[in-house]
């Protein structure tokens, strides 16, 4: 086939469109550009993608509903609650209530196991001010000797109580068996942390000792063995962080048992477990019966040293409380 030469006419005519055309497109980009949000940077400096722009009446539909839902806001006008979501069964509250106390603020330890600021210091690595001996009810002073920021168990001389009382707390004791080891089973670092001079959680060398399951160290004594052993060799620093639960009495009638749980050197070992009742029964099955709901901490002593530091002990209150000016 023979192509016959464009004319002239409808050349200049086709070459003026694809000049406005292109004109157009450049124009259009350029307005796009100017026009467009600029586009965020994330901190490595790669673009993420632009919110969209919403709408005018969308805004104003958010704003009605958050208006429904009772919206609170602050002085610098953030949602800080609402007073008409959903109810939380079981409470008086609703689901991101402005009137729900916010919990009170404390300061936590400087590093790992350093007392927060609520704490109670039992042991300051300085005296035993805050523990006595109690003998018929009468109260003298503690006499195991302390040296070189810890303390040692009175080798047989008598368990030591707390001055103060205590009901719901939270419990945190560092300790280290003799070393080098001597003795087997029982007979070897032997201690316990007994609360309201009832219900006792083991202190015992455990590394490498063999002993009655319900008897080593973490154990509630005669109750439950710990979930696992996780002792540090005789002489190193080990701590416990407990978790007790006092239980609750109705007069005569117990309504709700203790619990306690434990973390042995970081690992939970007991978790939130219903005591039996009192665990120095032995030969009779633990049993509950009815005490007042405060009473003292006792560190257990017998005839085979434990070294203690770093103690102390924060109460436990509910939760809801009003908040503290």
């Amino acid at each position: 086939m023979r192509f016959k030469p464009m004319r002239p006419a409808l050349g200049r005519w086709c070459s003026a469109l694809a000049g406005a055309v292109l004109a157009f497109g450049i124009s259009g980009v350029l307005d796009a550009q100017q026009t467009q949000a600029p586009t965020p940077q994330s901190p490595a400096g790669q673009p993420q993608p632009a919110a969209p722009a919403q709408p005018a009446g969308a805004r104003g539909n958010a704003a009605a509903a958050q208006a429904a839902q009772g919206a609170v806001r602050d002085a610098n006008g953030a949602i800080v609650g609402f007073t008409a979501l959903a109810e939380i069964p079981g409470t008086p509250w609703r689901i991101h209530d402005a009137a729900r106390p916010h919990p009170r603020v404390i300061t936590p330890g400087a590093g790992p196991g350093a007392a927060p600021s609520d704490a109670i210091v039992l042991f300051d690595g300085k005296d035993l001010s805050k523990w006595a001996r109690s003998r018929n009810g009468e109260l003298s002073d503690a006499t195991w000797p302390v040296k070189d920021g810890y303390f040692e168990t009175g080798a047989g001389s008598g368990s030591i109580v707390t001055r103060e009382k205590f009901g719901d707390v939270q419990l945190h004791v560092e300790f280290a068996t003799p070393a080098p080891a001597r003795g087997f089973s029982q007979d070897r670092g032997n201690s316990g942390v007994i609360f309201m001079g009832r219900y006792e959680v083991q202190v015992l060398d455990s590394y490498e000792n063999v002993t009655y399951a319900d008897g080593q160290a973490a154990a509630i004594y005669g109750e439950y063995p710990p979930l696992v052993n996780v002792a540090r060799k005789p002489g190193e620093w080990q701590t416990y962080d407990i978790v007790f639960e006092a239980p609750k009495f109705n007069g005569t009638t117990l309504v709700s048992p203790a619990y306690i749980t434990v973390f042995w050197n970081g690992v939970l070992v007991q978790h939130r477990r219903p005591v039996m009742g009192s665990t120095s029964a032995t030969t009779t099955q633990h049993a509950y019966t009815p005490h007042d709901p405060e009473l003292p901490l006792t560190l257990q002593d017998h005839s085979h040293p434990v070294h203690y530091r770093n103690i102390w002990i924060r109460r436990l209150a509910g939760y809801d409380l009003p908040e503290s000016k």
